[in-house]
């Protein structure tokens, strides 16, 4: 079976790989049809995303098939199309047990801890499979990417009319702007690029974005859309230590800050004048929770989310390696590339 193994940053091949095992119990051996292509894969190809090791068989944005089941197994079946939850968490430590299992002590994410969905087959277990008799796999790929999107916001928790500030416009700050909008609260999207602003504008119908270069006119165009007050929500999916250092002078009184993008880098900023003074709230938010994945399928499946924008570039398995070259370089306009395995 063939499979496209990153075996060091900047150098992918195709190998020869094991036919996986029937299922045991608990778990379920899926076909994979599609495989997204996102920032931790480019980090990883970069070497740039400090949780990814190698030489590893990427790919955790899936939409698969369920080819059989184990014994005990009774949440999919044969036959059934299934988004994955890629965060494969023990169970038993203290974030487990308190329903945190988005930062298992030990977890092992797909494609970026241990081998993911470049590739035919593998089993999972079926507790991780999210099924949808509605959604192609394309959208079922893209469930995993929102949910990241979905859970930023969540820790934000924005109220109806409350100002979201979404700083950096890729894919993660996407999802987040969606999951913003439908809080009901008013966002507001800041990135370098303006061309992706422009996309933000036309594509997903938010008219209040501003261009991140001089921090004095990034303040006073912020001032001016929240009435002086600045963002009660500020959520940085950029993974830029700098943004990072930044974020919470947007930040109103009494703010909640989510860092959402990753970082190797030290983030700093002053206490006292800032953070102290205006009482802010610093939260991290790491992958997604299983109440996220069944929320968007629920949203997709109902219209609220549309997932036509999203999909920009395709490639087939055998042309993966020669496309993804272009798909790290900005001016090409990605926004999700996926895989047909």
């Amino acid at each position: 079976m063939r499979a496209i193994q990153l075996e060091k940053p900047h150098s992918f091949r195709v190998i020869e790989t094991s036919e996986p095992s029937a299922p045991g119990p608990g778990e379920a051996l899926v076909r994979v049809h599609r495989v997204g292509i996102c920032g931790t894969d480019i980090g990883g190809f970069l070497g740039k995303m400090p949780f990814f090791s190698y030489p590893r068989i990427p790919g955790h944005e899936l939409g698969v098939e369920v080819i059989a089941v184990g014994e005990g197994v009774t949440n999919v079946r044969a036959g059934q199309r299934c988004s994955v939850e890629p965060y494969l968490n023990c169970q038993r430590c203290y974030s487990c047990r308190c329903e945190h299992t988005n930062c298992c002590e030990s977890n092992q994410t797909l494609g970026v801890h241990c081998d993911g969905g470049l590739r035919p087959r593998f089993l999972i277990p079926a507790r991780k499979l999210h099924s949808s008799a509605k959604l192609n796999f394309e959208q079922l790929a893209l469930v995993e990417p929102l949910a990241i999107g979905c859970h930023a916001v969540n820790r934000g928790q924005p109220r109806q009319n409350e100002h979201v500030l979404v700083i950096g416009a890729g894919p993660i700050g996407l999802s987040a702007i969606e999951f913003s909008r439908l809080s009901g609260a008013k966002t507001i999207v800041m990135d370098v690029n303006e061309a992706r602003l422009d996309s933000v504008r036309l594509r997903m119908r938010i008219p209040d974005t501003i261009v991140a270069r001089d921090e004095g006119d990034v303040l006073k165009r912020l001032r001016e859309l929240t009435n002086g007050q600045l963002a009660d929500v500020v959520i940085d999916a950029t993974g830029s230590h700098r943004s990072m250092s930044q974020a919470l002078n947007y930040s109103a009184f009494a703010g909640r800050l989510v860092y959402v993008g990753i970082t190797q880098d030290e983030v700093s900023f002053p206490h006292a004048p800032v953070m102290h003074r205006r009482e802010l709230s610093m939260l991290a938010s790491r992958n997604a929770l299983p109440g996220d994945f069944t929320r968007i399928i629920k949203l997709i499946e109902d219209g609220q989310l549309d997932t036509g924008p999203w999909i920009t570039h395709h490639a087939d398995f055998d042309m993966m390696i020669q496309s993804f070259s272009t798909w790290i370089q900005p001016e090409t306009g990605v926004i999700k590339a996926m895989v047909k395995v």
